[in-house]
């Protein structure tokens, strides 16, 4: 009975992370994400209260003590960085990251900005801006959305998205970060709990020097990896109509030597190069094609440019049939 309650656990999860829905559990803890956009409906905004005082040792009087007073400071509002002409890609990368880590981590339970992996990259670049303008706590996955956004306008460096899955005492946790790639170099941007788990500097040769970097962190906390997710190069265009690829490489750590590892990585890194080469989906080219409007059903083009662009090699379809799916990999709590 226990193996079969996992099984139909693993399947369902495989479901929403391949409809692009929100992982609703941290570490086996529950949490809610705002649907209703801004400004917080009276309903969201009572029962992110309720779950605060739900699960925060102090319980309700938290709630009361913040919500009955009259003189609580003022929150400074973090300033979207800029650069001058003579500064360098990794000082733009920090200063990213400091803004992303000036909003603060969202301990409150409830995800302020609602993202969907299934939407298209303009969509989403949409809901960055929002972020900007909000200014509120953010979770790992938001952080993710924010410095693609930030980072549109820095040439040369390439992004991916970089999730896991550990585990910890009988529970799984999932994370994602923003890995970054320039002048040879690797690293990463994003938000977590611990400063081990989200920035890293472009200072790691290999994909495989970055990734045992994480494991390492992971170790620290005494969590075991157990899965990695590498995802493509994204564009840079803000108006791309094209969906993330979160998941063109799954790697399973549990199956894998440290060679096969290293070879996996390897491969996958030549398939990032392989792909600044392509140019990307143009709506206004596929409109001239006469293939109609985005936004007309399951024909339009871009339905059909989600399935171009993410038709997996013989390879990767093996890959895909084996692996098992995770409630869209992105959180974690240690």
């Amino acid at each position: 009975m226990l193996r079969t309650a996992v099984g139909s656990l693993d399947e369902r999860d495989e479901e929403q992370e391949d409809e692009g829905e929100e992982d609703m559990r941290d570490g086996g803890v529950p949490f809610y994400v705002n649907r209703g956009g801004f400004p917080l409906d009276e309903e969201t905004w009572e029962r992110m209260w309720r779950h605060v005082a739900r699960i925060h040792p102090s319980g309700e009087d938290l709630g009361k003590s913040i919500r009955g007073a009259t003189d609580l400071p003022k929150i400074p509002i973090p300033s979207v960085p800029t650069y001058q002409p003579t500064t360098t890609i990794s000082q733009r990368l920090e200063a990213i990251q400091k803004y992303i880590r000036d909003l603060q981590y969202n301990h409150t339970g409830t995800q302020f900005f609602e993202i969907k992996k299934s939407r298209p990259l303009t969509a989403l670049m949409d809901i960055a801006k929002e972020m900007t303008r909000e200014a509120l706590p953010i979770k790992c996955l938001e952080a993710v959305i924010l410095g693609i956004y930030l980072t549109n306008n820095i040439p040369g460096v390439e992004r991916f998205p970089l999730s896991f899955k550990s585990q910890f005492s009988g529970n799984h946790f999932h994370h994602i970060v923003l890995g970054v790639h320039s002048g040879g170099r690797f690293g990463a941007l994003g938000m977590s709990r611990r400063d081990e788990l989200m920035f890293k500097p472009l200072e790691f040769r290999t994909l495989m020097d970055l990734l045992q970097e994480f494991q390492g962190a992971y170790r620290s906390y005494w969590h075991t990896l157990r899965k990695v997710r590498i995802g493509q190069y994204v564009s840079h265009d803000p108006h791309s109509v094209e969906q993330i690829e979160w998941k063109h490489s799954i790697l399973d750590l549990d199956k894998l030597s440290k060679e096969e590892l290293r070879r996996e990585l390897e491969r996958h890194t030549r398939d990032m190069r392989l792909k600044i080469g392509k140019p990307p989906p143009s709506p206004t080219k596929d409109r001239k094609n006469s293939m109609g409007s985005p936004l007309k059903g399951p024909g339009s083009p871009m339905r059909r440019i989600s399935r171009v662009e993410r038709r997996p090699s013989a390879e990767k379809k093996v890959l895909d049939q084996q692996s098992s799916g995770d409630i869209n990999a992105y959180q974690i709590r240690v």
